[in-house]
């Protein structure tokens, strides 16, 4: 069955600070200098600060790393296009392209105590590879001049937050701008930290592709119905319901709007006529689905877990959600292993694999493996994880998507792309992506049937 929505590739990588330190070694092994990659980086943000605000007042808060030296190119960059620049320094540069760096500046260079707020305040204090955060009275003073400056552009990342989980190592200042260099880093998609970023913009120093399994989700490219299609070959989609059938119609009309041609629902609750088939579990014939959503509004009793495990024992293409976390959290065996999709939001998560140690990226990916299944652990930051060790991060969604029955939209979506014919891991992909893009289009007070009827 052709896809109306295969998905847009290649994707965005996002890169951690290990795999950043390699990229920029192996740069600099192939002949391009420590200093070459920082002068690189410092034209390219002063470039990307010109093109979002006009000349004005500028300070550049240097650390005396390599972040501080991308910030005295900055300096240096800035104040040939004729703005007025002040460095304030932190410590002297401690390495040697960071020294180059400062010689480029060849001007005075204040002591960060010393340092009064301007219109747009450069943070090149720290950037990727943070393993401490700021300390006083540094952090103190830092905070008073981004609140007092009117344009707060970070370089590579907000100083203080952590490179690869969204951690703050230390309170952050909100910056409007962060110019990063080479790739995204994981803390620019994943929150806490994502909110402090701003806009962000990636610059290109030359680095070329850079080795990762982690991305940046993307939109899905619609394509055409075929002319010949028919309702079966646009998939069939069941949802099971159960205690709350609210919830399982809710997944089934998702489906509906996300392309699937056929799709019943397996109630005992009589529901008003539709273009929903409507029937008891017992009169369904399982063989005949191509993808089936199993949990929302499922119920928790042993009711409910037997018609799951009837359901299960079927064998079709899964999409697992909600009160399958709780059925099973004690014996998850029936759910692993099935090459399912799995959507649990972070206590459901918790549930079903503990306390996982590492970014929300690795927890996905280690459940992923454990499981055999592709994770969905939704939230403002979903990440997408395949057993393989792909690994997505959605940012496109709004947080609208905080409403009950937003999680059965998605899953109603998911399993119109597989019942099309997608792979597990695209099918979750594409169908996030068009979820949050519903919610973007909505507006405030949005509740999850509002959010079906955005769905394109």
């Amino acid at each position: 069955m052709p896809a109306e929505y295969p998905p847009l590739l290649p994707r965005e990588p996002v890169v951690t600070a290990a795999e950043m330190r390699a990229a920029e070694a192996a740069a600099i092994a192939a002949g391009t200098s420590g200093f070459e990659l920082m002068r690189r980086a410092g034209e390219a943000a002063a470039a990307g600060i010109a093109a979002f605000y006009g000349p004005a007042p500028v300070l550049v808060l240097a650390g005396p790393g390599n972040n501080g030296g991308d910030g005295y190119v900055v300096a240096h960059a800035l104040r040939a296009r004729r703005w007025p620049v002040e460095v304030a320094a932190l410590a002297p540069p401690a390495t040697e392209a960071a020294q180059q760096a400062a010689a480029l500046w060849n001007a005075p260079v204040i002591d960060v105590a010393a340092a009064e707020p301007r219109f747009v305040l450069v943070d090149a204090l720290f950037g990727t590879g943070l393993t401490r955060g700021l300390e006083e009275p540094l952090l103190s003073q830092f905070h008073a001049l981004a609140r007092a400056s009117s344009v707060v552009v970070s370089l590579d990342l907000p100083s203080g937050a952590a490179t690869d989980d969204g951690a703050p190592l230390s309170p952050l200042a909100r910056a409007d701008l962060t110019v990063t260099f080479g790739a995204l880093k994981p803390s620019h998609l994943l929150y806490p930290a994502a909110a402090r970023c701003g806009r962000v913009v990636v610059a290109d120093i030359g680095l070329g592709e850079i080795g990762t399994r982690l991305f940046r989700n993307g939109a899905p490219s619609a394509a055409a119905l075929a002319t010949d299609t028919h309702k079966y070959r646009r998939g069939h989609v069941l949802v099971v319901s159960g205690a709350m059938a609210g919830a399982g119609w809710l997944a089934a009309r998702a489906a509906q709007r996300a392309g699937a041609g056929y799709v019943t629902l397996a109630s005992e609750t009589a529901l008003p006529p539709s273009s929903l088939v409507v029937q008891p579990l017992s009169a369904i014939d399982l063989g005949r689905a191509d993808a089936v959503v199993l949990g929302s509004g499922l119920g928790r009793d042993g009711a409910a877990r037997a018609r799951a495990g009837a359901v299960l024992d079927a064998g079709r293409t899964m999409v697992l959600d909600a009160d399958i976390f709780s059925l099973f959290a004690d014996d998850p065996a029936p759910v692993f292993g099935l090459g399912a999709v799995m959507t649990p939001h972070d206590g459901e998560f918790a549930r079903l694999f503990g306390d996982l140690p590492g970014s929300k990226a690795d927890r996905a990916r280690a459940a992923a493996a454990r499981s055999g299944n592709v994770i969905v652990l939704k939230g403002p930051d979903t990440v997408i994880a395949a057993p393989d060790g792909r690994a997505v991060i959605n940012d496109h969604a709004s947080p609208r998507l905080a409403t009950a029955g937003s999680g059965d939209v998605l899953s109603g979506m998911i399993a119109a792309h597989l019942a099309r014919g997608d792979a597990p891991f695209e099918a979750a992909c594409a169908a996030v992506w068009r979820h949050g893009d519903a919610a973007l289009r909505g507006r405030d007070g949005l509740i999850a049937e509002d959010l079906v009827g955005l769905i394109r």
